[in-house]
């Protein structure tokens, strides 16, 4: 380990450490390819990422505790590969960072799992103050920008160019990455608010009782259409959306109920099973 190394983890510890002292190892926070989520990091995003994640902190899940605490980022670099290309063309770029930790008793089956190359991938937590739209260019929250991520537009998928990132908050091992090659799930911020882990899944937990409840409602409408096809319909809907559906589904509905339509189909021998409808 170069003198210049230790030079670099010791500006982050209260004692000066020796390399007896201390596990570093390397790791690709995040990188310029699309990931699962239709999301990317801008390559001048990721360098300004570089220096923000200088002394941040490595732990598990994103879960904060202080015994959570597992290494610390001493210096970062940017990497590009000229013979891969990302999904929508540009050079491969990743942002590569160098951590370590203090040799402890408690850590040696971990430093083992790194070595080993069971603990892996990582995520990042972070803020970005822009995402732009791949196919129009412009910014999300602009109200300009009509296009739905994930979507496809004459052939040109709509993806978010995550950019301007304001701050960096930790970074984390992690089972199951949104990034493909870098490994990472992002926590990021958009409109002054913070998207994360925890919040994206509390979301989605009310677009699916959304579904449900469209469903439902679509049956008492009286349209005739089966559960499966809306259910299919809604799948991939943004939350605004089924919002605007079951208010109109709902308005219907009411309709039907102040005329008696609904007591009377109901009254009705059924004629149908609508086993489908229990969702």
């Amino acid at each position: 380990m170069s003198e210049n190394r230790m030079e670099k983890i010791n500006r982050f510890t209260r004692k000066e450490l020796t390399e007896d002292d201390v596990y570093c190892f390397s790791v690709i926070l995040c990188d310029n390819e699309i990931d699962r989520d239709c999301e990317k990091f801008s390559v001048e995003a990721l360098k300004e990422l570089a220096g923000l994640f200088i002394g941040k902190t490595g732990i598990f899940n994103h879960d904060p505790k202080g015994e959570n605490q597992t290494a610390r980022i001493f210096d970062t670099e940017i990497e590009t590969d000229p013979t891969r290309k990302t999904a929508d063309g540009e050079e491969y770029t990743c942002l590569k960072a160098e951590a370590y930790m203090v040799k402890t008793p408690s850590n040696a089956d971990l430093i083992k799992e790194i070595d080993g190359g069971i603990k892996k991938e990582v995520s990042v937590g972070c803020s970005v103050s822009k995402q732009i739209c791949s196919v129009c260019g412009a910014e999300r929250n602009s109200g300009m920008c009509l296009h739905k991520k994930g979507k496809s537009y004459g052939g040109k998928l709509c993806y978010h160019i995550l950019s301007a990132p304001t701050d960096a908050y930790e970074w984390s091992f992690v089972a199951v990455p949104a990034q493909k090659g870098a490994g990472v799930t992002k926590r990021y911020t958009e409109g002054g608010t913070e998207k994360t882990l925890e919040n994206v899944g509390i979301a989605e937990m009310l677009c699916e009782e959304l579904r449900r409840e469209i469903i439902g409602l679509s049956y008492l409408s009286g349209d005739g259409i089966p559960a499966a096809l809306t259910k299919a319909a809604i799948e991939r809907m943004e939350p605004e959306e089924l919002l605007e559906i079951k208010r109109a589904l709902s308005e219907k509905v009411s309709s039907r109920r102040e005329q008696g339509e609904i007591e009377k189909a109901l009254a009705k021998p059924a004629e149908n099973d609508h086993s489908s409808f229990r969702v």
